[in-house]
């Protein structure tokens, strides 16, 4: 566990990643090779029903400067350049896509020992500018993420959150969508042995007076191959198996039923990540 409470969006990660990582419908494969000048390329295939849909992206790190241009069959071009620790903790972020003008956008980045911070502001006559900060430590933080539109004058976004970690589990708590969802999550570590973990997320909306909740476990047959499962309270039933058949490359499968309308057909998803 590292030092420092992190950034607002680690806020419940964990939790998020063991219920919803890699989880899909779809048919995904990526495949990522390495020049001799340390460029690395990325091909990345998504088949949605009848739809294709594809980018290719391009990474190339230089000292403490990372620059990525990915390029999809809607012919958008994204680009990012990150500037690792111009200054102790900080991190600057770059991004615009081709051809939408208004899509530019500056971030910083700034870890301590006891806080975290990210602000951005686009790059454009009325910029919407962004603040999420943390304080704490690594075992308890609080933190809130706000979202300001200067060409409406309003806030778009008022969020707060509460996380406790501990050697084996974190809980967390956020209160979202301008005061209207209160999220609660768990994730506890049952055995690193056989990287046996649980989670759980409870969300209600005041609004409509609605819960959800879902559970969800993971759990390794051996050190390559991972199994995870999810159930939520309207009977959707989810499992993945991952297997590493190679350093970095990864071969997924997941599925998800309706318990509640089994005559349904199941959703299938398949991922194949190729590394060298």
């Amino acid at each position: 566990m590292g030092k420092g409470p992190g950034l607002y969006s680690d806020i419940g990660k964990k939790p998020r990643d063991i219920l919803y990582k890699d989880y899909q419908a779809d048919h995904k494969f990526t495949v990522t090779t390495y020049t001799s000048n340390g460029v690395a390329i990325t091909s990345t295939g998504i088949k949605k029903g009848e739809l294709l849909l594809a980018d290719v992206s391009t990474e190339l790190k230089n000292n403490n400067i990372t620059t990525n241009v990915k390029v999809d069959t809607k012919s958008n071009l994204f680009a990012t350049v990150t500037v690792d620790e111009p200054a102790p903790g900080l991190k600057t972020i770059f991004s615009f896509i081709v051809p939408d003008q208004r899509s530019g956008k500056v971030e910083l980045q700034y870890q301590h020992e006891y806080a975290g911070i990210s602000t951005s502001i686009g790059l454009n006559a009325n910029p919407l500018f962004n603040f999420s900060g943390v304080v704490g430590n690594n075992c308890v933080s609080v933190g809130t993420d706000l979202s300001f539109d200067t060409a409406s004058g309003n806030f778009t976004k008022l969020n707060a959150g509460l996380n406790f970690t501990h050697s084996d589990l974190i809980a967390s708590l956020t209160l979202n969508d301008k005061g209207d969802t209160l999220n609660a999550s768990y994730y506890h570590i049952v055995s690193p042995l056989t990287n046996t973990v649980v989670g759980a997320e409870l969300t209600h909306s005041f609004s409509s007076n609605e819960n959800t909740l879902t559970i969800g476990t993971q759990h390794a047959l051996d050190p390559l191959t991972t199994v995870r499962t999810r159930l939520n309270n309207y009977g959707r039933a989810s499992a993945l198996i991952q297997h590493e058949w190679r350093p970095k490359s990864l071969f997924t499968i997941s599925g998800e039923v309706d318990t509640r309308a089994i005559e349904k057909s199941a959703k299938v998803g398949l991922a194949l990540a190729l590394k060298p």
